[in-house]
């Protein structure tokens, strides 16, 4: 029977199967990780493309022990919304911390709904929009 554990001390190869499996799972979306002592990597294409990472809202979520769900000034994925949970012990001590891209942060459904208006008067002037003919009501 094999074990595998994750601790505070985790090296950056130790996050490779861990990571890799939720990088599969959430199609393939960014994934990063480090223990609370060590750097740790950072998967993109289904490579590991960096094996000294650490990222600033990675940084934060180990000092701070909660969930993050920001979009970073700074770090490999300025600009871009980003999910971070802390790893914790069972004594409640955060040991690492494992982020990815927050797909759910990348569209902003609010703002879309408050352009919405805008938008449909730069597509379709001010005729009904779409025609009648075209709603989907008229398709079924």
């Amino acid at each position: 029977m094999s074990r595998y554990i994750l601790s505070d001390q985790a090296e950056a190869t130790d996050w490779i199967p861990v990571c890799m499996a939720i990088h599969e799972i959430v199609g393939k979306l960014p994934v990063t990780a480090r223990s609370l002592e060590k750097r740790g990597i950072r998967i993109e294409d289904g490579v590991v493309v960096d094996e000294d990472y650490s990222g600033p809202v990675l940084e934060e979520v180990l000092a701070a022990g909660e969930i993050r769900k920001v979009t970073p000034s700074t770090g490999q994925y300025k600009g871009i919304p980003v999910i971070v949970a802390p790893l914790k012990d069972d004594t409640g001590k955060t040991i690492a911390a494992i982020g990815l891209v927050d797909i759910t942060g990348i569209f902003d459904l609010a703002t879309l709904m408050e352009h919405q208006s805008t938008i449909i008067r730069q597509v379709c002037g001010k005729d009904p929009c779409p025609l009648p003919t075209e709603q989907v009501r008229a398709k079924r």
